[in-house]
């Protein structure tokens, strides 16, 4: 028990001694404190050692070797979207006057339309007074000699009148000059397709009564798609408007289809952290629909003349980097770098390489562990490996 208490002491004085030494004489707070960073930092580089390993070592545990290039980095983003119709493309058939619909000629959703295709026939009082105007006023400029100076120019300006009031309500110019050619009142207008495209919704029925502004079709022209995907925030500074994007659909395996970036949405979603992009794509044959899902894949540069190498070539601890250069005379030597962007297998080396150096490409945590080892510095580093096991307490008496 004595024994153990002198121990005690001696090991307590030994610990006050070392926190009381003073820095030398002249030596400013800052000093000590870069002084004590250096030992850290040397501490760190000590860590590891050179490894010499034969040629049937090496492959033994599966050492492998890559040269230091530089050149260009290409990153591939890769996300899923989803076609919807091109917004430009939509429109929707509405009447301007009140009425009934008289006939249905387009009467199915998803059917297909041409321009100038005749949708529905439409029964409106308004139109057939609106036309039986025109008549009248027409009648009455043939009746006014073009000398009476004042009424004939009142009656060209009543014609006129009346015509403009047709072609607001969507009457063609053709059918309005077929009217003042035959003079027979139609009883119905027709509406019909403003360009090529499919019918999405359908919001009529024959008989029906309608009204100013109702909804009667939805239209969209298919010959350009969007599709519209998300990307993670880490990834959005990488996509650029115009840049072209690989696409895949399930329905169509093995095709190859791009488009281009129309749109990035300058916003991000604080939940999911992604931000939305848009990809605009040509649909000549009408193969692509709304509502698909399709992979898109946006081949980023990151510059032309970096350096880089495998990644697995790295030893990353969370607090350094390391990398396994070849000496010259064939050790394995240990050395940190400077990491940057990651492009697929490969990343970008900032600092601590040059290029056409040879480093370990793989099995570089066996040759890790080893170069610890060869430091005294394998388990031992580790905090609180460093302390003997407490030795049993022995009885005094």
């Amino acid at each position: 028990m004595r024994r153990l208490i002198v121990l005690v002491c001696a090991g307590a004085l030994s610990v006050a001694a070392c926190r009381g030494k003073s820095a030398p004489a002249g030596m400013t707070a800052g000093e000590n404190a870069r002084m004590s960073a250096g030992a850290t930092d040397t501490a760190t580089a000590v860590l590891r050692q050179p490894v010499g390993l034969t040629a049937v070592q090496a492959r033994a545990i599966g050492v492998t070797y890559t040269v230091v290039t530089r050149g260009p980095l290409l990153r591939t983003v890769r996300t899923v979207g989803q076609v919807v119709p091109a917004e430009p493309g939509l429109a929707e058939v509405t009447p301007k006057v009140d009425g009934f619909v008289d006939r249905l000629f387009v009467d199915a959703t998803g059917a297909t339309v041409r321009r100038g295709q005749p949708l529905l026939a439409l029964y409106s009082p308004m139109l057939v007074s609106a036309q039986e105007e025109l008549l009248t006023a027409l009648r009455l400029a043939q009746s006014v000699d073009s000398t009476a100076g004042e009424p004939w120019r009142n009656a060209q300006d009543l014609v006129a009148a009346s015509r403009r009031r047709l072609s607001y309500w969507d009457i063609s110019a053709e059918q309005i000059a077929r009217l003042e050619r035959t003079g027979a009142v139609n009883k119905t207008m027709t509406l019909t397709a403003p360009f090529d495209g499919v019918v999405l919704e359908k919001m009529v029925v024959a008989g029906q009564s309608v009204m100013p502004g109702m909804k009667l079709y939805r239209l969209a022209d298919l010959h350009t798609v969007w599709i519209e995907g998300e990307v993670f925030e880490q990834d959005l500074g990488l996509i650029r408007i115009r840049a072209p994007a690989r696409i895949e659909l399930a329905a169509y395996p093995g095709r190859k289809m791009t488009g281009r970036v129309s749109f990035v949405w300058p916003t991000v979603d604080e939940q999911s952290r992604t931000g939305r992009v848009r990809i605009v794509m040509a649909n000549p044959g009408g193969l692509i629909r709304p509502g698909m899902y399709a992979t898109l894949f946006f081949d980023a540069p990151l510059g032309r003349d970096l350096l880089s190498i495998p990644a697995e070539a790295v030893v990353m601890t969370g607090e350094h980097n390391v990398v396994f250069v070849v000496a010259r005379n064939g050790a394995l030597e240990p050395r940190e770098v400077t990491l940057g962007a990651r492009a697929g297998d490969r990343i970008e080396i900032r600092s601590g390489l040059t290029p056409g150096e040879r480093v370990v490409a793989s099995a570089n945590f066996l040759i890790d562990a080893e170069s610890r080892l060869s430091s005294g510095a394998g388990m031992a580093s580790m905090p609180g490996m460093n302390m003997e096991p407490p030795k049993p307490e022995r009885d005094s008496q």
